[in-house]
């Protein structure tokens, strides 16, 4: 009888040994173009997910994770595909972490992800036009829905005395999705919105938008850009003509690179954008330190949580089919099941290979709600004497 059990359990070490596999996992992110600056730390964030369940050795029979890297450069729909295009036909990824912006990852997931029958997960792709696009089941974002966004921006706004403000947002699906839903909930809140005007980037000189903008008036100007691109032009331009002092800063625009750029020049402005607080993210912010990046930096926390989501759920499926895994997703991103955070991803393995259920909580406090997005946490920050503060979370 011993000798038949030892027989078993070696067998079944060959049957694990043998589903063991090299699993490539997508990155298609803005490394190039009007976000580059926050690039880096988000494929950071998510390489620190993938290195985590690979070392565990704990996943599909102890298959590895390999990450693939691709340029999406965030604004360029066609080189955006072609990079998904590469990902999947070329490099036979099983999942994507992307893409960064909203208009490139609409593209991409269309022509190329939903064909192919690829999971994307976004970390930053906002626009609430994903949350009614035609994906198959196979599109989902660790980050909340602008239509969400807008509203905090407009509650602070009314908040800190801003009644009437100019809108001037990157023309293109995340700008006029989000320049739309503030107006909308600033305007049910009582407040005006003098002009509501897209701008292009990629300019050397916008003088021209500000002076349009300057003449509408307002308490404040809101910036709905890229802080890499026209973003920053804009707000250089407003300040060098004194058109306006005090600024309203959404997620594209939040970051090192705003303070790098402004300093004290950008004081009493304010802004907001996706993370949250808490044990989790605090578990992450660590983590990050000691791989050598800042986990503070813009949907960072989001990225970890989009690759380590995609991880966990090709175990619970038992398979890195995406087609059969993508089913697994939102039971493992909510309850029930013992709450999972940064560095417990060889625990959440051990769980799920044990037939047991995990609530995938991460570095964003993940909570997700259909179509399959975040319901979402903001930070609320400030500008004062050359730094951003946090001032909290809502």
């Amino acid at each position: 009888m011993k000798r038949l059990l030892l027989a078993t359990a070696a067998g079944a070490l060959l049957a694990g040994a043998a589903g063991a596999e090299e699993i490539k996992m997508g990155m298609s992110l803005g490394f190039t173009g009007p976000l580059e600056s926050m690039a880096p730390g988000m494929a950071a964030g998510a390489e620190l997910a993938m290195k985590e369940v690979s070392e565990s050795g704990l996943l599909l029979d102890g298959s590895t994770v390999v990450p693939v890297q691709g340029d999406s450069t965030c604004t360029d729909a066609a080189a955006a595909t072609a990079t998904v295009e590469r990902l999947i036909t070329a490099e036979g990824v099983r999942g994507i972490v992307g893409g960064m912006c909203s208009g490139e990852t609409i593209a991409s997931l269309q022509n190329v992800a939903v064909p192919n029958g690829v999971v994307m997960i976004s970390p930053s792709a906002t626009s609430p036009a994903l949350s009614t696009i035609d994906d198959n089941g196979l599109f989902f974002r660790t980050s909340p829905s602008d239509a969400r966004q807008g509203e905090i921006m407009a509650e602070i706004m009314m908040e800190k005395g801003v009644q009437n403000a100019a809108v001037t947002y990157t023309n293109n699906d995340y700008g006029k999705g989000l320049a739309d839903a503030f107006a909308a909930a600033f305007q049910e809140k009582g407040g005006t919105v003098t002009v509501n005007a897209a701008h292009d980037d990629g300019k050397a000189d916008y003088s021209a938008e500000v002076a349009a903008l300057a003449a509408a008036g307002g308490d404040a100007l809101v910036v709905a850009g890229y802080v890499d691109q026209g973003g920053s032009g804009i707000v250089r331009a407003a300040l060098d003509t004194g058109a306006f002092d005090r600024f309203v800063f959404p997620d594209g625009m939040v970051g090192q690179a705003l303070v790098d750029n402004f300093g004290s020049e950008i004081d009493g402005s304010f802004g907001q954008n996706p993370a949250a607080e808490g044990e989790g993210r605090d578990k992450f912010l660590a983590m990050a330190e000691e791989a050598g990046f800042d986990g503070t930096s813009a949907y960072s926390a989001e990225a970890y949580d989009a690759a380590a989501l995609m991880l966990l759920s090709m175990a619970a499926a038992k398979s890195s089919d995406p087609n059969v895994w993508k089913n697994s997703v939102m039971d493992v991103a909510n309850a029930p099941g013992e709450q999972i955070l940064p560095g417990d991803l060889a625990k959440a393995l051990e769980i799920i290979n044990g037939g047991g259920d995990v609530d995938y909580v991460g570095a964003s406090a993940v909570e997700m709600v259909e179509p399959g997005e975040s319901a979402g946490t903001f930070r609320e920050v400030s500008f004062e004497n050359g730094e951003m503060t946090v001032v909290g979370y809502r």
